[in-house]
């Protein structure tokens, strides 16, 4: 603890000696403040449980012995000292004397709280109300720049490039069939790869009414990329591309006593899912990337367990329960009624110990609707006779490593494909959970898993989509799991603190959407597994260094491996 977080205790400490025992209102208030600082002091990690009741219990019996010995003194000093003539001396103080004493050094610990007060406004610059318009107060500017080195460094005995085991679907229905993608419909797993990045975000929050915000962040990357918004430089002079990333409305409804217990969100929102995790990573991405922004509505509902009429428990937010529900719209078509959509529901837990443990755990199940391909049925099969439907059942992005079925030929010769979609439906459980180890605060060591099953995924069906390919077998690759821990600083926001991380992931081929999973781990997509170390630490105030090494290998078909290392420096503001 450093010497201002000591001055602040001792502060509090000497504020219930002050107290008189006849003031019943003003023990109340000073009591309820002095209690619910102590217990912000707790929340953050700058005390103990144990620590805040030696405190009050010390400072109680302190002010009791130092009343009584002052009360002694005073007697014996008194009594010791001879009297002046006419002096009539009486055994108590009167009343309206003990008055004038309290409003006295009411008025002297006013004046010297004011005085503290106004230096630190001066000091900060709060300014001088109604100096600016009131609108200004309203709005909140932040953003964050990451700068990044990355080389992408390719198994020396991969399958080599071009191999027909390893197609680009992306570029494939992007160029309209895997003759005219050319050698842009196959991934590279033959050259090494370096890459300076860049991402910029800037976000503007505005307060409309109490509890209701409206949020626009803008973000660099490309617009068909909805799971990274890194820039790549060399783009000969070129500006850069700067999108909408998120725009919404958000409402937290807040009872009595602050607890938030309803949030309400619509637009282009964040991640509303629990997906445990560390603070740069924003959590696992096994199933969501941690730079997709979700479209459409999602509510959450909280309740707080237990609570009491106790000062120290009445405010106290430490155990929770929630759920969230969300629908989220995928591609709308004018031609089609096949509209793709995403639902959702979670349920999870919220529970700190008294020695500022945390626990965090959430159930989750997530339903795809319409994102099956269907098969061209005319006779050729060829793409331009496809009907709205069929056109509509193509994905509008993939990452790899899913299970696809061709949709329908290039052209008459059927020699191959002009459009791909995923050969069976998608319906994910997950399951997240995360522990908090705080005894060696301010180090905390984070111990979190994660595990995803498409249940959904039909070997039938799926082999039933292929009939254009003649592909008859499809194997049941449906589990993902991943095991993490960091240890070091929660948040690097000063020089000197860290924190490193090391997680094992392992995604099979259909066990979740390769759209929306990790763009980093094996540069993207499913059917991969392989371990993950990284570190950062802090250069100066809200500016640290971030390092990771990623070495990854596919777990079915071809041998296709790599090994990526990431260097960052970030910044936020």
């Amino acid at each position: 603890m450093d010497n201002r977080k000591q001055l602040m205790a001792l502060a509090l400490c000497s504020m219930v000696g002050v107290v008189q025992a006849g003031e019943k209102e003003e023990l109340l208030m000073l009591r309820n403040t002095t209690a619910n600082l102590i217990n912000e002091l707790v929340k953050q990690g700058i005390l103990t449980d144990k620590m805040a009741d030696d405190m009050i219990k010390k400072a109680e019996a302190d002010a009791e012995d130092q009343s009584k010995q002052q009360d002694e003194q005073k007697t014996a000093k008194a009594l010791d000292a001879p009297p002046e003539p006419g002096e009539v001396r009486v055994p108590y103080v009167p009343e309206f004397v003990k008055d004038e004493i309290r409003q006295q050094v009411r008025n002297e610990l006013r004046e010297e709280v004011v005085g503290d007060v106004m230096q630190k406004a001066k000091n900060e610059k709060w300014g001088i109300p109604e100096a600016l318009p009131e609108w200004i107060s309203r709005f909140k500017l932040s953003g964050d720049l990451r700068l990044r080195s990355q080389n992408d460094l390719m198994a020396s005995d991969n399958h080599p490039f071009p191999n027909p085991g390893f197609r680009d679907v992306q570029a494939i229905n992007n160029a309209g069939g895997v003759n005219a993608a050319g050698l842009d419909g196959y991934i590279n797993t033959s050259n090494d790869r370096h890459r300076f990045r860049e991402r910029l975000r800037l976000a503007i929050d505005a307060k409309i009414a109490e509890g209701l915000k409206a949020g626009v962040r803008l973000a660099s990357g490309n617009m068909p990329d909805p799971v990274s918004t890194n820039q790549t430089l060399g783009n000969t002079g070129s500006q850069y591309q700067f999108n909408i990333d998120r725009a919404y409305l958000k409402y937290d409804a807040v009872n009595d006593e602050g607890f938030k217990w309803l949030t309400l969100t619509g637009g282009r929102i964040a991640n509303p899912w629990y997906v445990g995790g560390g603070e740069f990573t924003g959590g696992s991405e096994l199933v969501w990337d941690t730079d997709l922004s979700f479209e459409g509505f999602a509510a959450t509902y909280r309740h707080r367990l237990g609570g009491s009429d106790n000062l120290y428990e009445k405010s106290d937010d430490s155990h929770s329960v929630y759920a969230t529900l969300g629908a989220f719209p995928l591609q709308e078509f004018a031609l089609s009624p096949n509209d793709k959509w995403l639902f959702g529901g979670q349920i999870g837990l919220d529970w700190n110990f008294q020695n500022q443990d945390a626990l965090k755990a959430g159930i989750a199940y997530y339903d795809y609707h319409n994102i099956q391909a269907k098969i061209n049925t005319t006779t050729t099969h060829e793409c331009f006779r496809n009907t709205p439907d069929n056109n509509a059942s193509r994905p509008d992005f993939m990452q790899g490593g899913n299970t696809v079925a061709g949709i329908c030929f290039e052209d008459a010769t059927r020699s191959d494909f002009g459009m791909y979609g995923l050969a069976s439906d998608y319906n994910i459980v997950n399951f997240n959970v995360s522990y908090d180890i705080a005894r060696f605060a301010p180090y905390h060591i984070i111990l979190s898993a994660d595990y995803a099953k498409n249940v959904g995924f039909d070997t039938q069906k799926a082999e039933a989509a292929q009939i254009l390919s003649g592909k008859t077998k499809v194997d049941d690759q449906t589990n993902a799991w991943q095991a993490r821990m960091d240890v070091g600083w929660q948040k690097i926001d000063q020089f000197g603190k860290w924190n490193i991380f090391a997680f094992y992931k392992y995604v099979e081929q259909d066990a979740v959407l390769d759209a929306y999973t990790d763009s980093d781990f094996h540069l993207g997509g499913t059917n991969a597994k392989g371990w993950v170390l990284g570190g950062n630490y802090g250069l100066m105030k809200n500016l640290w260094f971030t390092g990771r090494w990623l070495s990854t290998d596919v777990i079915t078909g071809p041998r296709y491996g790599n090994d990526i290392l990431q260097l960052d420096i970030n910044t936020r503001f």
